[in-house]
């Protein structure tokens, strides 16, 4: 045999050509998924603090209490009449119906369907989200008709010397 037949036609050093050659390609198929892998773990790691403090933070909204807020005065509410205030939050609409003599609930007035305005209407006893025709228990709190599917956010209130605040939100919990 010739060694004619045995040479290459083009300069060796040509990349096309050889592409193993002196490590030129470091990265295949394999290297390139363990570095991504790699970088989604790092990814993942990085953010478990975050996601710490959101969970604590969350836990603890239940018993977040916050500063007592005056609603109104008892003599200011008659039985079956209520009132609509500010809590916690100076944006967050809230409700106050006074069911009896000494029994007092309310609830964030935020439909918990689309967030549209839930009211209390007297003659009918009953709290309903004009919207979309929804309706809540004025005891519970809890969807009685309608498309809301949770309940209305319970604020726990306390009579002191005459006046009724706002104490803690109760959260809706699945």
């Amino acid at each position: 045999m010739s060694d004619k037949n045995n040479k290459i036609p083009f300069n060796e050093d040509n990349y096309t050509h050889n592409i193993e050659r002196n490590n030129e390609r470091k990265l295949d198929r394999r290297g390139f998924m363990k570095t991504l892998v790699g970088a989604a773990g790092v990814f993942a790691v990085s953010s478990l603090p975050w996601g710490a403090v959101a969970a604590k933070e969350l836990m603890g909204l239940g018993e977040k209490e916050y500063p007592h807020k005056k609603i109104t005065e008892v003599s200011k509410l008659p039985i079956g009449d209520a009132v609509e205030f500010k809590f916690p939050g100076d944006h967050d609409d809230a409700i106050l119906i006074r069911l009896s003599e000494n029994k007092y609930v309310a609830y964030q007035n935020a439909c918990t369907h689309l967030r549209c305005p839930v009211f209390w209407v007297k003659e009918q006893s009953e709290m309903i989200c004009p919207c979309h025709h929804g309706k809540f228990d004025v005891e519970t709190g809890s969807p009685t008709a309608g498309p809301p599917r949770r309940p209305l956010p319970e604020i726990q209130v306390k009579v002191e010397n005459g006046a009724i605040f706002a104490v803690r939100v109760k959260r809706y919990e699945a």
